[in-house]
């Protein structure tokens, strides 16, 4: 393992290490046309909360360009430093992306055909649909995936803001696979990947602290 680690402060380290092993290779969420940066960034610390490292960010409208995506730096306390974003305008080549790491996409909406989120099997390697504020999910990127879900709810609104429904589906997630030792004795990561990425977020909080040091000196 590189000298670099043994620069780190050890508890930090520990951190890193704990962090890297925990984390859940084979979940993550799809967010499709979400134009309010706000959501995307909480949507990403509930991600970051539960093991997720990587993100799928899917505009197919022309008014969602990606010279329009900027998430600020303080983004979530700092939480896209840790989950990466990938970037799709084009639907099909979003999916197989996605389906080369992920066994089932399942779209949250409410239909005929919808499963309620706890009869899910959420331990298998997943992706979670979310769409935009105020139309969901499209009929095309729906037509993708391989079922559709919903959250039980009992009021007189059936509606979530977008980053609750995602914390809500991701901490179902969670449950299921923690029963399931996945955070323990069954990681998601095997070694020489756990390895691997914990030599990514080493470099990037070297580079973190390099560039707040430059900043400071200014």
């Amino acid at each position: 393992m590189s000298a670099k680690l043994y620069r780190l402060n050890p508890r930090r380290l520990e951190k890193f290490k704990r962090v890297v092993r925990q984390r859940q290779g084979d979940l993550t969420v799809i967010l499709e046309n979400v134009h309010d940066l706000h959501n995307i960034g909480a949507v990403m610390r509930s991600c970051d909360s539960v093991g997720i490292g990587e993100i799928f960010v899917l505009n197919t409208r022309p008014d969602l360009a990606k010279e329009g995506f900027k998430l600020g730096k303080r983004t979530s306390a700092g939480t896209r430093r840790w989950v990466d974003v990938q970037y799709y305008t084009d639907a099909i080549s979003c999916f197989v992306e996605v389906r080369k790491k992920y066994k089932q996409i399942l779209s949250s909406q409410i239909d005929e055909g919808a499963k309620a989120l706890h009869n899910l099997d959420l331990s298998a390697p997943t992706a979670l649909v979310f769409g935009n504020e105020h139309d969901g999910v499209t009929a095309e990127t729906t037509a993708l995936c391989d079922g559709t879900f919903y959250i039980p709810q009992v009021g007189m609104v059936e509606s979530l803001n977008i980053s609750v429904a995602c914390a809500v589906s991701l901490y179902e997630a969670f449950r299921q696979r923690m029963e399931k030792g996945m955070y323990d004795e069954n990681p998601s990561l095997s070694e020489s990947e756990q390895e691997a990425l914990l030599s990514e977020y080493i470099q990037r909080h070297e580079e973190k602290v390099t560039q707040t040091y430059v900043e400071r000196k200014k």
